[in-house]
């Protein structure tokens, strides 16, 4: 057990700020379901997200935003459910606070009272900052997104790398900035150089998680379908597969059925 998490029976915003100032780096993955997320609390995981990254992986969505904020509220509930230490943040999904603030607000208030999760994340920087300090001025925890941000991806039209050219990387670190002083916990940092994330990391206060963004922030995160294998089209350069459940789980499931056409399963003992 490392010296910032010694004798934490809950994983809070607190939590990651003293692993940030401990040098310790911070595990991060997605979850969206009970069982899931039982697993991945119970291995001992830092922070779980239910990412709207959910569209893509439970849903089949070519993007993220279609998903909903009656859906997210029910993803987030399942992983509620299940854990009983590590810290949950929950995606506010598109349509649900850009703009409005007070539309931002109420979104936000939904998905704590209605799902117990315990902060949320907003893709963005100043062009969003009312509905941030609107949702933190009601006491919800906020963990900023950086970089290539899914939800605006008819804006960017492609997934390459964000912020290699200079105006778009001192935009980045003026927005980085700005979160931590708005208030933010935390800041996710996604698919950007690692030269900047090395930068940005060391010039705010605030943990900083990067995923395709380099080993120098305090912490990664990946979706779980991608690090275990079960999803099995995308391949990015930033991607490690632990596992390879695609194959795995079809194989059983094949196995499973020669049994039942052979009448093998169910055999005398599994029966009654």
């Amino acid at each position: 057990m490392s010296t910032a998490k010694k004798n934490v029976k809950r994983i809070t915003t607190h939590t990651l700020q003293a692993m940030k100032e401990a040098g310790e780096k911070i595990s991060m993955l997605t979850a969206y379901d009970f069982s899931t997320a039982k697993i991945l609390d119970e291995a001992g995981i830092d922070v779980l997200l239910v990412g709207d990254s959910a569209s893509n992986v439970m849903a089949g969505h070519e993007t993220t935003l279609p998903i909903t904020l009656d859906q997210m509220i029910y993803h987030a509930s399942s992983v509620i459910r299940a854990v009983k230490r590590c810290l949950v943040v929950v995606d506010i999904p598109f349509g649900s606070y850009q703009g409005n603030s007070k539309i931002a607000l109420d979104s936000a208030i939904r998905i704590m009272k209605e799902s117990g999760a315990h902060s949320v994340k907003m893709e963005g920087g100043a062009e969003i900052s009312e509905s941030i300090t609107r949702i933190l001025s009601a006491g919800v925890p906020v963990m900023g997104h950086l970089g290539l941000t899914p939800q605006s991806i008819y804006k960017f039209g492609t997934y390459t790398v964000r912020a290699k050219e200079e105006a778009e990387a001192q935009k980045l670190i003026s927005d980085a900035m700005l979160l931590e002083k708005l208030g933010c916990f935390a800041l996710v940092l996604e698919k950007i150089p690692a030269r900047l994330t090395k930068k940005v990391t060391e010039h705010i206060n605030i943990p900083v998680i990067g995923i395709g963004a380099g080993p120098d922030a305090d912490g990664q995160v990946l979706v779980t379908h991608d690090l275990l294998g079960i999803t099995k089209d995308f391949n990015p350069r930033f991607l490690r597969r632990y596992l390879d459940l695609f194959s795995e789980i079809k194989g059983a499931v094949e196995q499973y059925i020669d049994d039942v056409k052979s009448n093998d399963f169910p055999n005398d003992k599994e029966q009654y």
